[in-house]
C-alpha cells in the first residue's frame, strides 16, 4: 500500500513562522541592543583599520615583516610576509586587505575571547560539552546565508553582520579545540599540581593552558582560516575588503580580476598563518 504524503505536506511544521516572529519581537523589543552591539563592534572594527591604514603601506609591511621576524625567528618569514604585502599593493588592493584583514582580525579576537573560557567550562563539566556539541554542529553546517539573513535585518548592512557571520562561523572550532587541550591533559600532572597544594586557577594556568597551548593554537589558525573563507560571503551584505572585487568580477564574468583579488587572498592567509605558528618558529 503506497504512503500518503499528501496530508504530511499540508501540515508543514512552522519553523520558518516561529523564526520570523523571534526576529520580528527581537527588532521591535530589543532595538536599542542591537544597536549598541552594532556601534560596539564598528568602533573596534575601525579602531583596527585605523592602525593599518593611517600609517603610509611601506611602514605597515615593514611592521608585519618585524612581527614575521619575531614571531619565526628566520629571515626568510620576514621576507615572505614583506614580499607577499608588495604584491597586494602592486595589485591595487592594499585598502580591501586592510578591510579584510581588520575583519578577520576582529572574528578572531571575538571568537578566541569567547571560546577560550567556554572550551575550558566544556572540558570540566561533560555534560556542558554534551549540551553544547549539537549547537556547535548547527553553527557549522546550517548554510551561512541563513543566519545572514537575521544578521542583516538585526545590524543593517555593513561590516558589523559580516562580522556577526563569521564569528558564528568560525567560533566552534576555537570552543572544541581548547576543550580538546585541556581534557587531553595527562593525570599525572595535575595529581602533582594537587600534591603540590595548587589551586584550581593555578593549576588551570600552570599546567592545562601549557599543555593545552598547541591545541589552542590550532584552534587560532582554524579560526583565521575560517574567517578568511568568509570574506566573499561577507560582502554580500555590504562588508567592504577582498570579496566586493570576487564578487564583482564573479558578476561581470572578469577572470583576471577574479584570479587577482584571489591570489591576494591565498597571501593573506599564507602571512596570517606564518604568524599563528609561533611554536615552530621557537623550535627553528
Amino acid at each position: 500500500m503506497p504512503v500518503k504524503v499528501e496530508w504530511l505536506e499540508a501540515h508543514p511544521l512552522p519553523i520558518g513562522t516561529v523564526a520570523e516572529t523571534v526576529v520580528d519581537w527581537l527588532t521591535g523589543n530589543l532595538a536599542f541592543l542591537f544597536d549598541a552591539i552594532q556601534a560596539g563592534l564598528s568602533a573596534f572594527i575601525d579602531a583596527i583599520l585605523f592602525l593599518l591604514q593611517a600609517p603610509h603601506p611601506f611602514v605597515v609591511v615593514a611592521a608585519f615583516g618585524a612581527i614575521a621576524f619575531l614571531a619565526r625567528r628566520t629571515i626568510a618569514a620576514a621576507l615572505l610576509t614583506a614580499g607577499g604585502l608588495l604584491v597586494i599593493i602592486n595589485l591595487g588592493f592594499w585598502e580591501e586587505t586592510t578591510e579584510t584583514l581588520a575583519l578577520v582580525l576582529a572574528a578572531t579576537a571575538l571568537c578566541m575571547a569567547i571560546g577560550l573560557p567556554v572550551g575550558i567550562a566544556a572540558a570540566r563539566r561533560p555534560r556542558l560539552y554534551a549540551g553544547l556539541r549539537p549547537v556547535l554542529d548547527l553553527m557549522q553546517t546550517i548554510p551561512t546565508f541563513v543566519y545572514l539573513i537575521p544578521a542583516l535585518i538585526l545590524f543593517g548592512l555593513g561590516m558589523v553582520p559580516g562580522l556577526v557571520a563569521t564569528v558564528i562561523f568560525a567560533l566552534p572550532a576555537s570552543i572544541r579545540l581548547t576543550r580538546l587541550g585541556i581534557a587531553s591533559t595527562p593525570t599525572q600532572l595535575l595529581e602533582a599540581g594537587d600534591a603540590f597544594g595548587a589551586t584550581a586557577m593555578q593549576r588551570l594556568f600552570a599546567i592545562e593552558i601549557p599543555h593545552a597551548l598547541p591545541q589552542i593554537m590550532a584552534g587560532l589558525t582554524q579560526t583565521i582560516m575560517l574567517s578568511l573563507s568568509m570574506v566573499v560571503i561577507a560582502a554580500l551584505v555590504g562588508a567592504p575588503g577582498l570579496g566586493v572585487p570576487v564578487v564583482r568580477a564573479l558578476n561581470t564574468i572578469d577572470i583576471g580580476t577574479g584570479f587577482e583579488a584571489g591570489l591576494a587572498i591565498v597571501l593573506l592567509a599564507i602571512i596570517l598563518d606564518r604568524f599563528v605558528r609561533i611554536e615552530d618558529g621557537a623550535r627553528s
